[in-house]
């Protein structure tokens, strides 16, 4: 067994349950951007979000069970990438599409679809795919969860603060429109923070072991976007349309990944590791990409293309 497998790095109930308000919060600032109409853009205008969408949903956790077969990590670090791939779409894409000059009504729908499936999608995917992974049979123990109980955490700290942040964002449209930017800045405050956080709480376990998950993750998120891009060209999509599926298909909500493994997963040293330092480096890559692309502008922003 890799000494890797046998950390654990545990929060106390009063961290966790601060880390669950977090995320709460989170999600609460990405609903004020979250309108009924922007699901509506799906079936009014389907092909640029069924591609995003099937990159996203489809290639991405696929293109993770082939690194792991390729690279093959240690059991916990695989789960960890596989964990992090079934999440939904992180909550600073919409910002780092908008900076590139991508479609970012794509983005949000992207983001917002993504985030309400994942009371299926990600327990599904993880619980599915999981046995897939080589080389984990010594951690069968303290990998099991049962899906429901997974559905019901997700449902707390997504669905609920979504739902109340359209209801607030329908029924107090002037007060939204003040509080969006600095929620959306405390966001990524309160985001950054808990993921530095967990790092420094661990400091000793980074120094031992950051230097296998480092290299992982950085081919597995730029992977991530480079197939999104792809894809996206693939189907002859603008270049608006692409920077957005790009960029969604590389932010994954590590953060949502980082608290499941707290709560479902005994704190697992690779898989809290994998999580914690993705956190971290896509919004590095993210906002880096982002930056570059806002050097070569487009003349044109159109809508979702049809």
């Amino acid at each position: 067994m890799s000494g890797i497998d046998q950390i654990q790095i545990n929060f106390n109930p009063d961290q966790l349950q601060l880390l669950n308000i977090c995320l709460a919060f989170i999600m609460f600032g990405v609903a004020l951007d979250l309108r009924l109409d922007n699901f509506q853009d799906l079936i009014r205008r389907p092909r640029a979000p069924i591609v995003g969408l099937s990159s996203q949903l489809i290639l991405l956790p696929l293109l993770t069970l082939g690194l792991i077969f390729l690279f093959r990590p240690t059991g916990s670090i695989a789960l960890g990438m596989l964990l992090v791939s079934a999440c939904p779409g992180g909550n600073v894409s919409n910002f780092a599409v908008h900076l590139s000059g991508g479609n970012t009504a794509l983005s949000v729908l992207m983001t917002s679809f993504s985030t309400l499936a994942a009371v299926a999608i990600t327990p599904l995917y993880f619980t599915q795919l999981a046995p897939l992974v080589p080389g984990i049979e010594h951690l069968r123990n303290n990998i099991y969860v049962a899906p429901i109980d997974m559905v019901t955490t997700i449902v707390q700290l997504i669905i609920v603060p979504l739902i109340i942040g359209m209801l607030f964002n329908y029924k107090l449209p002037r007060i939204t429109a003040v509080l969006k930017k600095p929620i959306r800045a405390l966001s990524l405050v309160i985001f950054v923070g808990f993921i530095l956080f967990a790092v420094y709480a661990n400091y000793d376990n980074i120094v031992n072991y950051l230097h296998i998950v480092f290299l992982l993750v950085l081919l597995h998120n730029a992977s991530a976007l480079l197939t999104g891009y792809g894809w996206s060209k693939a189907w002859g999509l603008p270049q608006e349309d692409a920077r957005a599926i790009s960029i969604e298909t590389g932010i994954q909500n590590s953060g949502l990944a980082l608290i499941l493994i707290f709560n479902f997963f005994d704190g697992l040293g690779g898989m809290a590791l994998i999580a914690a330092w993705w956190g971290i480096w896509h919004l590095i890559s993210a906002f880096t990409l982002a930056m570059l692309w806002q050097a070569r502008p487009m003349n044109v922003n159109s809508p979702l293309s049809s």
